[in-house]
């Protein structure tokens, strides 16, 4: 019976694959190579009709991921590029990661932030936004836990350690560490 279960299951889960990449591929926007590979429990929210998405080959989602495009918004993500479990992607603007990149579990991309106001009291306004592109280059560690924040530009050849907040460019073949603190 256990055997049978998994099975099923099996059965199931390729079933699931087969239907998402027939999603994925039903938008002439969309340029998803056919080896993409996503885990399971992931949360795609993807603007079918106005957004691009181009997802080269070799291209590996592991679990929990959540992937948001938002309309008139770009994702590139070039060949042989590894998000570990719990990467989170929110694209309302431009998002594009050069080829070899890897991705600790828990990293987040963000290209906006939202609007607020101070007057006469700060207000945060859920649905105002500000944007501007994220860039990634080729060959480079995102270590986990690290957040990437809006207009930031990472060269080829970097690592960034992890648990680190990124809101400034990164010129090529730099290594971003945590500043540690003793007390």
């Amino acid at each position: 019976m256990n055997l049978l279960i998994k099975l099923l299951s099996l059965i199931q889960a390729k079933m699931d694959e087969q239907n998402l990449m027939k999603i994925l591929n039903s938008s002439p926007h969309f340029q998803i190579a056919a080896d993409l590979r996503i885990g399971k429990y992931r949360r795609l929210n993807l603007s079918v009709h106005d957004s691009k998405i181009l997802i080269e080959e070799k291209v590996v989602f592991r679990e929990f991921c959540n992937i948001l495009v938002y309309p008139k918004a770009h994702l590139i993500i070039r060949s042989n590029v590894f998000f570990n479990n719990y990467c989170s992607i929110n694209c309302l603007e431009k998002i594009e990661i050069g080829e070899n990149t890897l991705f600790g579990e828990c990293v987040k991309l963000y290209d906006h932030d939202h609007l607020y106001s101070r007057e006469p009291k700060i207000k945060v306004h859920s649905d105002k936004f500000t944007t501007a592109p994220i860039y990634i280059g080729k060959d480079c560690w995102i270590g986990s836990n690290v957040t990437i924040l809006k207009d930031v530009t990472i060269g080829d050849n970097v690592i960034i350690g992890a648990n680190n907040l990124i809101r400034k460019s990164v010129p090529p073949n730099t290594v971003v560490k945590a500043k540690v603190e003793y007390v």
